[in-house]
């Protein structure tokens, strides 16, 4: 099955042609004329303009429709530092489900540098040329100050798709979850197992949409992260609770919510065991889970239960959020995307979940049925509604929050 795989994703990346993305015309270069208007002299007047007044870029150019997604591969997928040159296959992957899912041109750069400092220095100088750049398998922590501060430098959305993404889809999946649970975020014990980018990012999410600081415990390979603990970068020191939980068995004592990001296998049935009644399991390491489907479900018939993978119910799938939140940041040409737009995201995924599935998402997604419940938290990604609902709020709440240079769209839903 293994080598099945390997031999078809192999010719998959090299025929037709290499790679996943080639370029294409948007306008005529048939004749002399065109010529001159595309290049010299012609080329001169947006020039002019651009000289002028920079936001003309938008105007003349690619610009505005035009996303870059960087890495340098210091993480890649679950495979490691496996270097810059490495990368470029995912960096392409996620260009074409730009494409695919939101209209978005993107092009993929991989960043031989591996020093925050050169890293930024390269991704601030060549910003303007983009929309909005998308950050990809970088390691953490430096994820966090490379984020951190090329937001701060640059005019346009900055986003860490590894951080930012999971957890937002996690967090419309959680919301859910508790809903169908008959529980209150902000009642809710969660641990989270897993210490990097996408957990941290996605226990400040938590937080913000009302998660309670001393009900969340987080833990990395030492165990419970608290605050007599002297080994914690700033980014865990902000998990620090005062607790005397060390271990995950301790911690998952009467516990609501378990989110694993961390690796395979890490959670037995007994852990599964120990947790509150109707708990809520997020096991999504790749491609193997903290804890398997099937082990879960027979150590608790009333959990619910998401992964990463595709061939189980619940996915949790970067691809709901990215190039939506990315098409409504543009379509209003935000210069941030703020937690009021991850906010508004996670709002939109989890209503479209609660909404009737279409006879286009079950024949995509091969399924005779599909109802919002304890098999059904997350939307399919093939749910074309994705287009519409997400970049209409994310939209919205850039307008609201001071972060969008134009007005809401007007051939966006009202």
């Amino acid at each position: 099955m293994v080598d099945d795989l390997k031999i078809k994703a192999l010719a998959y990346h090299e025929y037709p042609a290499p790679g996943k993305m080639s370029t294409e015309l948007t306008t005529p270069a048939d004749t002399q004329e065109d010529l001159a208007l595309a290049y010299s002299p012609g080329v001169a007047e947006p020039v002019r303009e651009i000289h002028r007044d920079a936001s003309n870029a938008y105007r003349y150019t690619a610009k505005g429709n035009l996303v870059a997604v960087i890495s340098n591969g210091s993480a890649i997928l679950g495979l490691g530092n496996l270097g810059a040159l490495a990368s470029k296959p995912v960096m392409e992957g996620k260009c074409l489900l730009f494409k695919r899912f939101a209209n978005i041109n993107a092009i993929d750069l991989e960043v031989n540098a591996s020093d925050v400092d050169s890293f930024v220095g390269v991704v601030r100088s060549i910003a303007d040329s983009f929309g909005g750049i998308n950050l990809e398998d970088i390691k953490a922590p430096d994820c966090f100050e490379i984020e951190r501060r090329l937001i701060q430098d640059c005019n346009i959305p900055v986003f860490h798709d590894d951080q930012h993404g999971t957890a937002i889809v996690t967090a419309a999946g959680v919301l859910n979850g508790l809903d169908i649970q008959g529980k209150r975020l902000k009642d809710a014990r969660i641990v989270c197992l897993g210490a990097g980018s996408a957990a941290i990012a996605g226990m400040r999410l938590l937080k913000g949409l009302g998660a309670t600081e001393d009900n969340l415990f987080m833990l990395d390979r030492n165990g419970v992260i608290h605050d007599e603990r002297t080994d914690l970068n700033p980014y865990k020191q902000e998990f620090a609770v005062p607790t005397s939980l060390r271990t995950l068995e301790e911690a998952l004592e009467g516990a609501d919510i378990l989110i694993g990001l961390s690796g395979a296998n890490l959670v037995s049935q007994d852990n599964l065991k120990r947790m509150a009644d109707k708990p809520i399991v997020f096991a999504c390491s790749n491609p193997d889970p903290e804890i398997s489907p099937e082990l879960a479900h027979a150590a608790r018939s009333d959990l619910i239960m998401a992964t990463g993978r595709s061939d189980y119910p619940n996915q949790v799938n970067n691809v709901l959020g990215f190039p939506f939140i990315f098409r409504g940041a543009l379509d209003v040409r935000a210069t941030e995307i703020n937690q009021a737009m991850k906010i508004a995201a996670v709002h939109a995924i989890k209503g479209l979940a609660r909404e009737p599935v279409t006879a286009e998402v079950l024949q995509a997604s091969g399924e005779k049925h599909l109802e919002f419940g304890q098999h059904y938290i997350i939307p399919k990604p093939m749910d074309s509604r994705l287009l519409t609902k997400v970049p209409a709020a994310v939209a919205q709440a850039a307008v609201d929050s001071g972060a969008a240079a134009l007005p809401y769209p007007s051939h966006y839903p009202l």
